[in-house]
């Protein structure tokens, strides 16, 4: 039987993410409140139970644009997604009652976030890569881990003597964060967003900031921790990065705490391939592994190409480069809450 997420099922579906050696951090209950409270988008958490326990999960929010289009998606807003099930039937089951959603709500597309190949008849973006890596217990083999180039900028942030802390707030993240999209050329999100990320998540949501002796913000990055693995997921740096290799001492910060904790598993997250963030990765001695991104075509006849390397949106990512810091922050959330 499919049922729908609510107050009295969220500890049973968190318990089944727990347990569940295929789910992510982005399949947690909290997604949909933290989406529906940050852009005001509609969530519809199915799951199946059978003899009171749950044997499958799907959240989906929907995503309806005027600019962007109307679609639904396991899950907007995160890098992985897509059915969790015990079996075959109950996988079924929650594939069938989202494609018949889909046609319900006349969107464009379903979308389903898989981290492997599981239908192979629909078709794929083949456009995202992740990266994710098996951490030693001791520090110093993961930094011999690294490749020597990189090592040798890890250790330049390490001599300008740039010190990581952890923050409980949003602000310093957010100066960071949002001029660096800013300088990528993308609309940032709203202050909002990340302060109920930390409100929802509580400790598995944690911000690490880097700063100078002076005590001068560098960088910040907001960091996920999940089961044995730790995904540092919105990041960036301030003009001052560059020139004391902030990011790169930032995100060995990350995996020196990480460490520390016990965890386990690197998420360096998703990339385009052939892009900045792609190559920085790689310097890393990460190897992407391509994500499935699968479709279900409704009211589309084919799979959207809304991303920053589509040519059409050249022009408008090089127009908001230019654009002041402050003018970037009021006007990004209002595009970026439909970019899920």
């Amino acid at each position: 039987m499919i049922k729908t997420l609510d107050d009295s099922s969220i500890k049973q579906w968190d318990e089944f993410v727990e347990n569940s050696s295929l789910a992510t951090f982005f399949h947690k209950a909290g997604w949909k409140e933290v989406v529906e409270k940050a852009f005001g988008h509609k969530g519809y958490f199915l799951y199946v139970e059978k003899q009171g326990k749950i044997t499958g999960i799907l959240p989906l929010m929907h995503v309806k644009s005027m600019l962007f289009g109307n679609s639904l998606s396991s899950c907007a807003f995160c890098v992985y997604g897509g059915i969790v099930a015990n079996d075959e039937e109950s996988y079924a089951e929650l594939d069938k009652k989202a494609c018949e959603l889909a046609e319900e709500l006349g969107v464009d597309h379903l979308e389903m976030r898989n981290r492997t190949q599981v239908t192979p008849e629909r078709p794929y973006k083949e456009l995202y890569v992740t990266f994710r890596k098996e951490l030693e217990e001791d520090e110093e083999k993961n930094m011999l881990a690294i490749p020597r180039k990189q090592r040798a900028v890890i250790r330049k942030g390490i001599k300008a003597g740039l010190v990581s802390e952890i923050d409980q707030e949003v602000e310093r993240f957010y100066q960071a964060y949002s001029e660096s999209v800013r300088n990528l050329g993308t609309p940032v999100f709203a202050k909002k967003y990340f302060s109920i990320l930390k409100q929802v998540f509580k400790e598995q949501c944690e911000i690490l900031t880097v700063v100078d002796k002076n005590g001068q913000l560098i960088a910040s990055v907001m960091n996920f921790y999940f089961k044995d693995e730790v995904l540092p997921y919105y990041g960036g740096g301030t003009e001052y990065a560059r020139a004391v290799k902030g990011n790169d001492f930032m995100y060995w910060e990350v995996m020196r705490r990480a460490v520390a904790k016990g965890i386990k598993i690197f998420d360096y997250g998703r990339s385009k391939e052939g892009t900045g963030s792609y190559r920085f990765k790689k310097h890393w001695g990460f190897v992407p592994k391509p994500l499935f991104y699968e479709f279900y075509l409704v009211k589309s006849d084919s799979i959207p190409d809304i991303n920053p390397l589509n040519p059409k949106y050249q022009i408008f990512i090089a127009a908001w480069k230019r654009l002041p810091l402050p003018v970037s922050q009021i006007v990004g959330p209002w595009l970026a809450k439909d970019l899920g």
